[in-house]
């Protein structure tokens, strides 16, 4: 009896999107996570890379996996998975697999294998599932980084100004990343690195921060709007990882066709 406890003790069985894999040995890989009852964890996968192997098709980036595991000696080895959700449209356009690679890298750059955190997994499946569906991805990407930002402790203040305090005016402002929030023109025009950001810009902001994803895409803005906001944004995140993203990019040269396009480091294998 106490054998067969110790031995449910020693398997986990989990759901979670694989986030990216390196090659581990001669035919095992090492798989990241992150799942709905853990968060982000580490796990090896055996044999995986040999022709014949079942485990492999159900492993790859942005997959949506049901998993058990067996704890080893020093790290979790997975001995079985079965795709839950494999998000193929995603990977029939470049575009697809591109946008589900940025959602995807972002997780990962913001997390540590510190335990559960069932929204930040919701958001990441809920994402996925919408880029799936081919609504408007950039508007998709947006909401998905302002509530990121939210879930890891970095929400950026929107509705006062961080210099003096006052409430932010309908008029065209500034956003700092080291204040972390808008500063009104006052306090932005003479702070080091505050970006100007127009009324409009800030505007979705504040709908994407406090809508949900229903009330969020009724928003109608324009392409320079969409762009400012992709600027500001990727600002911030950049200044919190103090590293730049590796697929914003290239998304940025997929929206020029006549440029030849090569693909960055490990989305071919996305």
């Amino acid at each position: 009896m106490m054998e067969q406890r110790d031995k449910r003790q020693r398997v986990l069985k989990l759901e979670g999107v694989v986030l990216r894999h390196s090659d581990w040995g001669e035919a095992d890989r090492l798989i990241w996570l992150f799942t709905l009852e853990l968060g982000k964890i580490r796990a090896v996968a055996k044999g995986v890379r040999k022709i014949r192997s079942r485990k492999a098709g159900h492993l790859e980036p942005f997959t949506r996996t049901s998993l058990l595991l067996a704890k080893g000696r020093d790290i979790l080895l997975i001995t079985q998975a079965d795709t839950l959700d494999g998000f193929l449209t995603l990977r029939e356009d470049l575009a697809g697999t591109t946008y589900a690679s940025y959602i995807v890298e972002l997780l990962d750059r913001f997390t540590y294998e510190e335990g559960e955190n069932r929204a930040l997994y919701r958001l990441l499946v809920e994402s996925l599932r919408r880029l799936a569906d081919e609504q408007d991805r950039d508007l998709v990407a947006r909401y998905y980084e302002l509530r990121l930002l939210d879930l890891v402790g970095f929400r950026p203040e929107l509705f006062r100004c961080l210099g003096c305090g006052e409430e932010i005016q309908p008029q065209d402002q500034y956003f700092s990343a080291a204040e972390g929030g808008a500063l009104c023109p006052r306090c932005g025009s003479g702070a080091s690195g505050a970006q100007p950001i127009s009324k409009d810009a800030l505007k979705y902001m504040r709908h994407f921060q406090r809508s949900s994803f229903a009330d969020a895409k009724k928003a109608r803005m324009t392409t320079e709007v969409q762009r400012e906001l992709e600027n500001i944004l990727q600002y911030y995140l950049t200044y919190l990882l103090e590293q730049r993203l590796n697929t914003p990019a290239f998304l940025r040269r997929l929206r020029q066709p006549e440029r030849l396009i090569d693909l960055p480091d490990g989305l071919d294998q996305a």
